[in-house]
């Protein structure tokens, strides 16, 4: 007969198999008096009485049943007559139903405990005794509301028990039943034992506290002097709780640790500050040198009560007076408040600590926060005592200490007893408790100063990715905040701060940035323990709108009105035309540009997208804002033109900048004119010309480049001539040049690229893969020369060019061709 024998009993998955014998032994002593379907009925009936209570087990349950049907040759049961008093001596295990009168001689508190099923319940350890032995007798759930009637000294009389073997610990253990009754005697009761004089007398021995030592079981008679957050903790993968309390009498002060489910004792029985409670029957112990108390099968339960206490005065340990020192108050004001910053510990668990700095009238020292206590509500300006911290050395602070925080410590923010010392406080610190204007900002020259601001955001870049030099990723992204004093500030977040979700036009209030000196003006960086909080709008009246800001701090400038080192500006224009992003090599290092032209009605511009700039999704005819771009003046083209970096904002314009920017057939009919070749003159921009393309160059079409240093090359070469580097796919500039003809004049003019393969109606890459193929510069020949006498119509600008001497065309667009 194997377990799936009993299948309809539910056994538990993990019951052993010494268990699983006893069960086996105790339905065949019976199995011919009960079937095996009555047999399952009836444990499964006497389980469901029990309920929650199912932590008795299934082994003392069938013997049960076996006592009830079988006889003492086929299973041991109770030796003992269950209507009579027994002595606990007496009774063994498996013993069912019998009954004792003893002495109660501790009560521990009642504990919570869930099933491996899942299902709740509730027990309680009553150590009782006569004349004969001392047993840990078990209350279950539906025996705790007997509690109420019996405390430690009486002498009562419990019907109904059952006894059995712990596991744990391999000693004897009574258990209460359903229906098992309760019940104190006095000395006048029959049932009243004649020999009590040889019952163990309660004694409730309280032990003073300087009295204690450890691997003592004591009761101590005390008040709360501290009741602590509870912690949450993590060891060898298993969760719980943990909270220290510190009791004292007339002699001294211990602290009293509650352990997981224990923790709730503190509501469950409302302990606070200032009760008065006993502690009974508890362990102490020496850790680091100090004597504590834990709670485990004792009780710790208010009292009425009262005892002397010594009159001492709370003494606030004074910041300035900073050394190394434990179990000190520290009662000050919050001038600091870091973010939480996450960490791993040594176990593989999270973790997380945050560091706040208080002050009082003699100093200012940093606060460590560890765990649950780093989600407490800190603000500045708080007033913040802290009960039980511990003064340590810290290189990394300007005093040299800090206090640091453990389960023992007791945070009290804005507590009752202040006594006008958070005013005298405010009054000394009060430059360091709320943002400064960005005005203000703009005057420190000290790097490094931490300060606060309360801004609205107006710009966001991008996140950009960089490694550093010890290989690790790094994020960035920068944003521009304004506020009321009509001056903007550029602010980077680094790292994990840079992947906040901000939102622009949003209020936010920045707090320990540090100061950085840029090259134009005084920037700030955000870093791990900088705090930004975003605050509703509800609260942020007192700064003007986004729109108000932006009119505040840029100056909205025409194009034609653009001069060189302009700066806080902002360009309202339609992209009419984009260039292919452009690679190249600075001092060894890559970068990427990308140029565009801008219109308004008053003029065209070119615009250069650096860096991340270049990779801006954008199209001909799309309309662009452009805020605090640099204005230059390129001494090649004799032209100004804007520089597009991180530094600048580029935004979709509001519905009502889009009213000002004319549409690209607008732009075009009052921009672009047509002009006539002996007419054109050095600089004109966005000509429109007609002719016929004549002359056209067959040879080089394509310009090879070296990859490293752009020098121009052979097809054949595998090393560059110029800087010795080896060339495995050299760059290509694909050219057509030729001249046109409008019966007026004549003219040079060079296609490159986009343009070209426009003409040819052929890919750069195949041209190259061609050429490639045949070693052949002349192999396109035939089809350059089929493209004389096509008429175009082209949109241009006009260069000189010094090796001809001459005016030479650089297209810009191909309005329309035909032969």
């Amino acid at each position: 007969m194997d377990k799936e024998f009993f299948d309809g009993m539910n056994l538990a998955s993990d019951i052993s198999d010494e268990d699983f014998q006893i069960i086996l032994d105790s339905y065949e002593s019976i199995k011919d008096k009960i079937s095996k379907e009555e047999f399952i009925n009836k444990f499964n009936e006497r389980r469901e009485e029990y309920g929650e209570n199912y932590l008795m087990g299934d082994v003392t349950i069938v013997r049960w049943i076996a006592s009830n049907l079988g006889d003492e040759k086929n299973v041991k049961h109770s030796e003992v007559d269950s209507g009579n008093v027994v002595k606990i001596a007496d009774v063994e295990d498996g013993n069912q139903g019998f009954t004792i009168v003893a002495r109660v001689m501790g009560i521990s508190n009642i504990k919570s405990f869930t099933t491996g099923k899942g299902k709740s319940g509730q027990l309680c350890n009553v150590e009782v005794a006569d004349d004969s032995e001392r047993l840990r007798l078990v209350f279950w759930s539906q025996n705790i509301k007997h509690l109420k009637d019996i405390k430690e000294g009486d002498v009562v009389k419990f019907t109904d028990v059952s006894c059995k073997t712990n596991s744990y610990n391999g000693n004897k253990e009574l258990s209460l039943q359903v229906r098992s009754s309760v019940r104190v005697l006095s000395e006048f009761d029959v049932d009243y034992p004649e020999n009590i004089g040889s019952f163990p007398v309660y004694n409730e021995i309280i032990t003073q506290i300087k009295d204690i030592v450890p691997d003592e079981e004591v009761s101590i008679h005390g008040k709360l002097i501290r009741v602590p957050t509870p912690h949450s903790y993590e060891s060898k993968g298993k969760k719980g709780k943990v909270v220290s309390l510190e009791v004292q009498d007339q002699t001294g002060k211990i602290s009293y640790t509650l352990w997981n489910k224990d923790v709730e004792l503190i509501d469950d029985l409302g302990l606070e500050e200032g009760d008065y409670v006993k502690i009974l029957k508890e362990q102490a112990r020496e850790r680091n040198g100090e004597i504590s108390l834990s709670h485990w099968n004792g009780r710790i339960c208010k009292t009425d009560e009262t005892i002397d206490l010594p009159d001492i005065e709370e003494e606030i340990f004074k910041i300035g007076d900073a050394r190394e020192v434990k179990d000190i108050t520290v009662y000050g004001i919050v001038t600091k408040v870091m973010d939480t910053v996450n960490f791993t510990k040594k176990d593989g668990t999270p973790g997380f600590v945050k560091s706040i700095e208080i002050a009082d009238e003699t100093g200012t020292i940093r606060l460590t926060l560890w765990g649950e206590d780093t989600q407490l509500d800190i603000s500045k300006g708080d007033m913040i005592k802290v009960l039980g911290g511990n003064i340590e050395y810290d290189d990394y602070t300007l005093s040299g200490y800090r206090v640091n925080t453990n389960w023992n410590t007791e945070i009290k923010i804005n507590p009752e007893d202040d006594s006008g010392f958070k005013e005298s406080l405010e009054k000394e610190y009060i430059t360091k408790l709320g943002p400064i204007a960005i005005k203000e900002i703009q005057e420190i020259d000290d790097e490094g100063e931490e300060v606060d601001i309360f801004a609205r955001l107006i710009s966001l870049t991008d996140i950009r990715e960089f490694q550093r030099d010890d290989g690790s990723l790094g994020m960035v992204r920068s944003g521009d905040f304004a506020d009321g004093s009509g001056e903007m500030i550029r602010v980077s977040f680094w790292d994990d701060k840079a992947e906040y979700p901000f939102t622009i036009g949003n209020a936010y209030k920045i707090e320990n940035a540090k100061i950085r000196l840029g090259t134009y003006a005084v920037e700030l960086n955000v870093n791990k323990t900088t705090r930004f909080i975003e605050v509703p709008e509800s609260q942020a009246e007192s700064l003007p709108s986004l729109h108000e800001l932006e009119e505040l701090i840029y100056q909205t400038k025409k194009i034609q009105d653009l001069d060189e080192d302009d700066v806080n500006i902002k360009v309202l224009a339609r992209i009419i035309d984009i260039q292919d992003i452009r690679q190249f090599e600075n001092d060894g290092k890559p970068g990427v540009v990308r140029s565009m032209d801008i219109a308004d009605s008053t003029g065209v511009i070119r615009a250069s997208f650096w860096g991340e700039m270049a990779s801006l999704p954008c199209d001909v005819g799309d309309a662009i804002k452009i805020q605090n771009p640099n204005v230059r003046f390129n001494e090649n083209t004799s032209s100004i033109e804007l520089s597009i970096n991180n530094s600048t904002t580029v935004l979709d314009p509001s519905a009502e900048e889009l009213k000002t920017i004319p549409n690209v057939s607008e732009l075009e009919e009052s921009l672009f004119v047509y002009k006539d070749i002996s007419n054109l003159e050095d600089g004109d921009t966005y000509v429109k010309i007609r002719g016929d393309l004549t002359n056209i160059n067959t040879d080089n079409i394509i310009s090879f480049r070296c990859s490293h240093c752009r020098e121009r090359i052979e097809l054949d070469e595998k090393v560059c001539p110029n800087c010795n580097e080896e060339i495995i796919i050299p760059d290509a500039l694909l050219i057509l040049s030729g001249t046109i003809n409008d019966g007026t004049g004549e003219i040079d003019v060079t296609f490159f690229n986009r343009l070209a393969e426009e003409l040819l109606e052929m890919r750069k890459e195949d041209i190259i893969e061609v050429l490639l193929d045949s070693n052949d510069t002349s192999i396109f020949a035939h089809e350059l020369e089929g493209l004389n006498g096509l008429h175009l119509e082209i949109l241009t600008d006009v260069e000189y060019d010094l090796n001809t001497d001459q005016y030479r065309l650089r297209p810009k667009r191909i309005i329309s061709k035909s032969f």
